[in-house]
């Protein structure tokens, strides 16, 4: 019977775990050209910035 009880309350945690969804703070999903520099170590930020790439 303890065990049942056990199984139980391990499912019940896992299936309310299950359930956590994240959220993304608008702009879906964009980042900024500033943290996209950061993130890869770049010594500019003018590539990730799209106003400032040139068109050939």
């Amino acid at each position: 019977m303890r065990k049942i009880y056990f199984v139980l309350a391990i499912s019940g945690f896992l299936f309310l775990t299950s359930c956590y969804t994240t959220r993304t703070a608008g702009n879906s999903g964009k980042v900024p050209p500033g943290q996209a520099k950061k993130g890869t170590g770049s010594k500019s930020a003018k590539p990730f910035a799209p106003g400032q790439q040139k068109k050939h």
